[in-house]
């Protein structure tokens, strides 16, 4: 199993956004139009402390664990990725679910390809990016993996299966094969 973490940079990050927010504030009684500044240090804090405390994604071979959401490989219908890259955001469409679920995952650009390259791989039975997986990674398609035919292994002597042919058709039309001609 695999676990993605968010990075540590957005917590400081967020906590000096929401400080210089109040620090603004003393300049906002004084000049009117540095509220526009306090929104935005607010806003930009606030969506950052939101990204520091979103949960793990862990990865096994069995499924996807987002927090304590936990999503069988074979539920996950398509992998979209976003134009977000870091942080990550990929749609994600689940069977039996009508809206998508967008995985948010705050983590270093490094450790973010890794996750969505798992995503891709782990995911057999989805679309990704719109294409089938096992186009998108090159493999066979699913029809002519499964069409590989068992040896055949000659059992018989050709003579002997022209015996067996004549047997056959000796037993079809007559019924039996004793040469005594006893029904019993």
């Amino acid at each position: 199993m695999v676990r993605y973490v968010p990075s540590r940079m957005y917590l400081p990050a967020g906590v000096a956004a929401l400080a210089l927010g109040t620090a603004s504030l003393w300049f906002a009684a004084r000049w009117a139009p540095s509220y526009v500044a306090v929104v935005l240090f607010l806003v930009t804090g606030a969506l950052l402390l939101y990204l520091a405390f979103r949960p793990p994604v862990e990865i096994s071979a069995e499924a996807l664990t987002i927090g304590r959401r936990r999503i069988a490989w074979k539920a996950i219908r398509r992998v979209d990725r976003t134009g977000w890259i870091s942080p990550l955001v990929v749609r994600l469409a689940l069977e039996g679910e009508e809206s998508p679920l967008f995985l948010v995952y705050p983590g270093e650009p490094r450790s973010a390809g890794h996750l969505l390259q798992s995503l891709r791989q782990h995911a057999r039975w989805a679309l990704i990016d719109g294409i089938p997986h096992w186009q998108f990674w090159g493999e066979d398609p699913p029809e002519e993996r499964r069409a590989l035919e068992s040896p055949k292994y000659r059992i018989l002597r050709p003579e002997d299966e022209e015996e067996v042919e004549r047997l056959y058709r000796r037993l079809k039309t007559v019924g039996h094969l004793d040469s005594s001609g006893d029904e019993s």
